[in-house]
Formats: C-alpha cells, structure tokens, sequence
C-alpha cells in the first residue's frame, strides 16, 4: 500500500517556507448597491468563521470614481487596521490591482471569531463611485 500525505493543508515545510499543500480562500464583501454613490465610514461588519492568514487584499467597483482623490479602503480586526498602507482604487480604474500604491498587510494574523470591519475612508472627489466589494485573500490557519 503507498504513503499517504494526511493534514498537511496550511503547514510550513523544512525552511519556514509556505506548503504547496496551502488553499487559498477568499472572502468577498460587498461594500455598496450598485447604483448608490459610496459614502465614507464602515460598511460592512462580519466574523471571521476560523483563523485566517491573509496574503492579499484588493477592492472593485462597478462604476469608476472621478476627480482627483482616490478612493481608499480598510480592513479592521476589533476596531484595529490590519494594513499599514491602505487599500487604493485610482480615479478611473475599477480596481485597486492597477492601484499607483499597492496596500500593505501589517498584520496578517487574523483570529477565530474576529470582528472585521470595512471601511470607506475615503471617497472620490467627483462621487461617481459605486458598487465596491473588497477582498480578504488568504488561508484558513491551522
């Protein structure tokens, strides 16, 4: 009979380095309706369902913002940022991957049952946008 590889999903190898054996897992929020200009301030609040390590985070729209501001996002675990650059979206662009300033994740720990918050910190300066869902990219930690 062979060898069969059991529990590995989410555990480091030798070195430190990631497992092949990783999932990802995305949680996908939406922010807003899809005809309503985005206003600042918390949008969505939801838990967390199990540890989570977060290896990325991004945020679309529907319809693209106008004017000179940006429109800037944030997660929050417990009323506390979990990034140290928040999240961008460019005037004119529908997303933040093409972003100027990619966001930067300074805590990527999340726990079991976390409140997570979504903010809208910011809004464009022509108010065009709308329809903002955003993106918690990562994997259940173990």
């Amino acid at each position: 009979m062979g060898k069969r590889l059991i529990g590995s999903v989410g555990l480091a190898i030798a070195g430190g380095t990631p497992s092949p054996y990783t999932r990802t897992t995305s949680f996908v929020i939406a922010c807003s309706d899809e005809t309503t200009a985005l206003t600042t301030g918390t949008k969505v609040t939801f838990r967390l369902p199990f540890a989570f390590t977060v290896t990325e985070v991004r945020a679309s729209l529907t319809t693209a913002g106008t004017g000179a501001n940006l429109v800037t996002l944030d997660f929050e675990q417990n009323g506390t940022t979990i990034l140290s650059t928040n999240i961008t979206i460019d005037a004119s662009e529908l997303t933040s991957t093409t972003a100027a300033t990619p966001p930067v994740i300074s805590t990527s720990a999340l726990t079991d049952d976390a409140s997570i918050d979504c903010d809208v910190d910011q809004i464009d300066s022509g108010g065009a946008s709308k329809g903002l869902k955003m993106y918690l990219i990562g994997y259940k930690t173990l």
